[in-house]
């Protein structure tokens, strides 16, 4: 809801779960899953306070969402998530990292810098360096994230949504 309070450690999760869904075999279409507390609002799946007994009773939550929808649901990662550039590399980019993934992602930050200028523009050679992470840092800062100047999925996943909305490549 606009206004309300963002936490940003669920605002962090949710970030790095972004790209996962729960399939059953056979089922070509992620499964539509729902959540109520089970005391104001309930329905057929997941209960806040029964999601949460059965976690402090130690199941994963793999088990918690088979518990709510059967034994033959999986947890799955898509490879790519529409809208964004390229998808993240599967791993940290961090000082030493080199590559297309880096180059990509410092191409992505000066073009964010353009719109947000207190990120320091960066050379574009697909080298991790200080100044790479100087302004992985800034980015971070900015943008809510853990000041770390390490492109972890979260980090990854909001340089992408920025670049994509500050280059204005979604519209036709």
């Amino acid at each position: 809801m606009r206004g309300r309070n963002i936490y940003t450690n669920i605002d962090r999760i949710v970030d790095s779960i972004f790209a996962n869904f729960l399939s059953r075999p056979g089922v070509r279409q992620p499964i539509f899953t729902s959540y109520c507390d089970g005391k104001r609002v309930t329905c057929d799946g997941l209960s806040q306070w029964g999601s949460q007994y059965l976690g402090e009773e130690g199941y994963s939550p793999i088990e918690i969402i088979r518990y709510y929808y059967g034994s033959d649901m999986y947890i799955n990662t898509a490879q790519s998530i529409a809208g964004v550039p390229s998808s993240w590399p599967g791993y940290n980019l961090t000082i030493g990292s080199t590559g297309d993934k880096v180059r990509q992602m410092q191409q992505q930050l000066n073009r964010i810098a353009q719109n947000y200028p207190a990120i320091p523009k960066i050379a574009v050679d697909g080298i991790f360096g200080p100044a790479t992470a100087q302004a992985v840092r800034t980015f971070q800062g900015i943008f809510n994230l853990p000041q770390n100047g390490i492109v972890d999925f979260p980090t990854w996943y909001s340089i992408s949504n920025i670049y994509v909305g500050v280059s204005r490549i979604a519209e036709p």
